[in-house]
C-alpha cells in the first residue's frame, strides 16, 4: 500500500488482535498490518496458555508494523519469573521502537489454583510493577521479599532507563482505584454499562489523585463490542451473545454487581440446561441454535452495553464513550476488516484536534 494513501492514525481506537479463540497466531501479521493502513491506533494482545503467548505476539506485532501502538491486555505477573517479564518487556519496548506498554491482570483465581499459582493480590500487582520499574531504570535489587514473592537477587542492566508504561485490566472497584494510584493506564471491560463506564473513570481519577499524581495522566480505555449489522447474523451472535455469556460463565457475579443488574437473570442463566451442559467457553463451543437459546436468557439491556446497528450507529456508540471521561475506545471483537465501515463513519463525525495529543503508544497520557 502506498504510504502516502494511509489515513491519519486514530491513536484514540484500538482493537484486539486474535479476537476471541484462534488456532492461527500467524494470522495476527495480517490483522496488524491491515490495522495500519486503516489508521488504528493499537493493537492490544490477550493472552491464552495454548497458542497466544503475549510475548511472542508482541514481537510480531512489533516486527509486522511501524507505527501501531502495542499493548498485552492482559497477561499475569505470576506465570513468569519477574526477570522473565522485565527482559520481554524491554525486549518488545526496543524492539518497537517506544510503541509497547506492559499490560497486567488480575487473572482467574481457579485457574492459578488449579495449576499451582498463588492467586493475585492487589498488594502482589502493586509490588510487580514496583519491582519491574525499578529493574527498567537499572536498579539493582537485592533481597526482596514483597507480596509479589521472595527474590534474592533481581538485576537486568545497571545502564537501563528504559520509560515503559503499565496498564492494568481492571473490574472491580477496588482495583479500578488501585490502578489510578499505580499505572500508566487502565483497559476496562466489555459490556460496561454507560454510567458503569463513568464510575469507573472516575474510581480511576480519584485513585490517582488520593496517590498524589495528576488523574488526568493516567490513560483510560473504555473496551466497546463493536459488532455492526454489515456482519452475518452467526457472527453478531457469536460476537455479542457468546461473548458475553462467556463472561457470565467466568465471573457472572461481578459483572452483575459492577453494572447494578438483576442477580436473579444471572441465576436462571447458570440454571439454564444449555449453559450447564456446556463444553467450555460459550462463544467457542455453543452451536448457532445454542447461541439463539442463550440470547432469549439474557435481557436486551445487558446485549445493549454495546456498539451495535450500522457502521453510522457504531460510530456515534464509539465517540459516546469519550464524552463519558474514555481517553480511548478498544473496538472488541471485531478484525480491523470488520471494523473498517465503522472507521469510515466514524471519520465523518469526529471531532478536529480533540485527541491529537494521544501518543501512539496506549499507555501514554495526553500530551506526554
Amino acid at each position: 500500500m502506498d504510504p502516502s494513501s494511509t489515513p491519519p492514525q486514530l491513536c484514540e481506537l484500538g482493537f484486539y488482535g486474535l479476537a476471541g479463540h484462534t488456532d492461527s497466531p500467524a494470522d495476527l501479521v495480517t490483522e496488524c498490518r491491515r490495522a495500519e493502513e486503516l489508521g488504528l491506533g493499537s493493537v492490544f494482545l490477550s493472552e491464552r496458555f495454548n497458542v497466544k503467548d503475549a510475548g511472542v505476539l508482541t514481537g510480531a506485532a512489533a516486527v509486522a508494523t511501524s507505527t501501531l501502538g502495542i499493548a498485552t491486555a492482559a497477561t499475569n505477573h505470576n506465570t513468569r519469573h519477574p526477570m522473565v517479564t522485565a527482559t520481554m518487556a524491554t525486549t518488545a519496548h526496543r524492539l518497537s521502537n517506544g510503541r509497547f506498554a506492559l499490560g497486567l491482570g488480575r487473572g482467574f483465581d481457579a485457574l492459578f489454583s488449579a495449576i499451582g499459582l498463588e492467586p493475585i493480590t492487589s498488594a502482589a500487582m502493586a509490588d510487580a510493577i514496583d519491582i519491574l520499574r525499578r529493574l527498567w531504570h537499572g536498579e539493582v535489587i537485592l533481597g526482596h521479599d514483597g507480596p509479589s514473592g521472595v527474590w534474592p537477587l533481581l538485576s537486568q542492566d545497571q545502564s537501563f532507563d528504559e520509560d515503559i508504561p503499565v496498564l492494568l485490566c481492571v473490574l472491580g472497584p477496588r482495583t479500578l482505584e488501585l490502578a489510578g494510584a499505580v499505572a500508566d493506564g487502565v483497559v476496562l471491560h466489555t459490556f460496561f454499562t454507560d454510567e458503569t463506564l463513568a464510575t469507573s473513570v472516575a474510581a480511576v481519577r480519584r485513585g490517582a489523585e488520593q496517590a498524589g499524581r495528576d488523574p488526568e495522566t493516567v490513560r483510560v480505555w473504555s473496551v466497546l463490542a463493536t459488532v455492526g449489522d454489515h456482519l452475518s447474523d452467526e457472527a453478531q451472535l457469536r460476537k455479542l451473545t457468546g461473548r458475553l455469556a462467556t463472561y457470565l460463565q467466568g465471573y457472572g457475579d461481578l459483572m452483575v454487581r459492577v453494572n447494578g443488574w438483576d442477580p436473579a437473570v444471572l441465576e436462571r442463566f447458570r440454571a439454564d440446561a444449555v449453559v450447564r451442559n456446556a463444553q467450555g467457553a460459550l462463544d467457542a463451543s455453543a452451536s448457532p441454535e445454542d447461541l439463539a437459546h442463550i440470547r432469549e436468557l439474557l435481557p436486551d439491556e445487558w446485549l445493549g452495553a454495546a456498539a451495535t446497528g450500522s457502521a453510522a450507529e457504531c460510530a456515534r456508540r464509539i465517540l459516546a464513550q469519550f464524552d463519558l471521561g474514555a481517553d480511548g475506545v478498544i473496538c472488541h471483537g471485531a478484525t480491523p476488516d470488520e471494523l473498517a465501515p465503522v472507521l469510515d463513519a466514524y471519520r465523518a463525525i469526529r471531532p478536529a484536534g480533540r485527541f491529537d495529543q494521544l501518543d501512539a503508544n496506549p499507555g501514554r497520557a495526553p500530551g506526554l
